[in-house]
């Protein structure tokens, strides 16, 4: 006869199954607050979601078009979660995806003569570069002068935008346009469709090997392991004699180099050329991203497909159903404000657990 001991089944809830399913109830729990505000706008809230659902996997088009809006997510979801392994938080991912995407645009735009299967590679590696180098200064800042890095990132979200646009309208300006604009890439530097008919390009396979590099770095690899246990305990990684400076900048460039990722895959592979706007926040959404998949690899793959299903899926439904494109940052709030506010529960919840435990056995001592 199978004998199960209760107490033992509660505390069986891995740290994995609590993440997942804070996760899931913060995503059901913002769906329902959203169609709520849906509702009293005198709209029926299940044809507005059936609506979005059908804009985002309803036919194969919209399919690609959610893989498109994924691509830049997974990098910058991947971004934010490089730092926060490492204890550190990158608020800057959006500035760093504008460097990364101005270098890329120089690389693709200017230099000439290569074929095909070395300037795309060259281009994304020079995105990749600009980030890190932008989100690199960030960390130093940090270790020189014990800047916040929270602080620092924002502030140079600001500028890295602000400098993207400059050069967009002065130096790498379109010679003969009447739009403000860099020349169009190279075809030699695009990044080829993967799907005929659609949108959907190279980007999406890189990020999701991207992903799996990601997943292999931190799980599998002795810096990767360093990094996780400054993140943990950084007094406990001084104490293995990890040099906490170093690790915290190569943190925060490998961080910046993953979101200038999803700037030189937007120039490559979906604008073909440096606006002063091209992104609508996906660096910002990088960090719901990251929250919703609880900075693990297979979350943030989870967390990209939520966040590209409502932006693909909110044109749709705005359309059919007269529902504000606005309520999608509704949604993305919600789920912000209850993947945070949960964590913060589960956290007291254990700790609760954690001391009712080990106070009799301190009083006993």
């Amino acid at each position: 006869m199978i004998k199960i001991d209760v107490a033992k089944a509660k505390d069986g809830l891995s740290k994995a199954g609590q993440k997942t399913l804070i996760s899931g109830l913060a995503v059901a729990i913002s769906l329902v607050l959203s169609m709520a505000i849906v509702y009293f706008m005198d709209i029926d809230p299940l044809f507005a979601f059936r609506n979005m659902i059908q804009g985002a996997l309803g036919s194969k088009n919209a399919i690609a078009e959610t893989m498109v809006k994924m691509s830049p997510l997974l990098f910058t979801g991947m971004s934010y979660a490089m730092a926060n392994r490492c204890g550190l938080v990158n608020l800057g991912m959006e500035g760093q995806l504008y460097i990364g995407a101005l270098s890329a645009t120089a690389v693709a735009v200017y230099v000439q003569g290569l074929p095909a299967f070395l300037h795309a590679p060259a281009a994304i590696l020079a995105g990749f570069i600009g980030g890190a180098l932008w989100g690199w200064f960030a960390g130093y800042l940090k270790v020189a002068s014990g800047a916040s890095e929270i602080i620092t990132t924002v502030m140079m979200n600001t500028i890295a935008i602000n400098f993207a646009a400059y050069m967009v309208a002065g130096p790498m300006a379109e010679p003969t346009g009447f739009k403000t604009q860099t020349p169009a890439i190279l075809a030699t530097s695009k990044l080829p469709r993967i799907l005929e008919g659609t949108r959907v390009h190279l980007g999406f396979i890189i990020a999701i090997a991207v992903v799996i590099l990601f997943w292999l770095f931190l799980s599998k690899s002795k810096k990767g392991f360093e990094v996780r246990l400054a993140g943990h305990n950084m007094q406990a990684a001084l104490y293995t004699g990890i040099n906490a400076r170093s690790t915290i900048l190569l943190v925060m460039a490998l961080s910046g180099g993953l979101a200038g990722l999803a700037g030189a895959n937007e120039i490559l592979g979906v604008q073909n050329m440096m606006l002063p706007v091209i992104s609508p926040g996906y660096g910002f959404d990088g960090i719901a991203v990251a929250m919703i998949g609880m900075n693990s690899p297979f979350g943030i793959v989870v967390g990209a497909f939520l966040f590209g299903l409502l932006r693909a899926g909110g044109n749709m439904m705005q359309m059919r159903a007269k529902v504000p494109i606005s309520i999608i940052s509704v949604i993305q709030g919600f789920v912000i404000i209850m993947v945070v506010t949960s964590n913060i529960v589960i956290e007291k919840w254990n700790d609760s657990r954690l001391k009712a435990k080990t106070g009799p056995a301190l009083k006993e001592e």
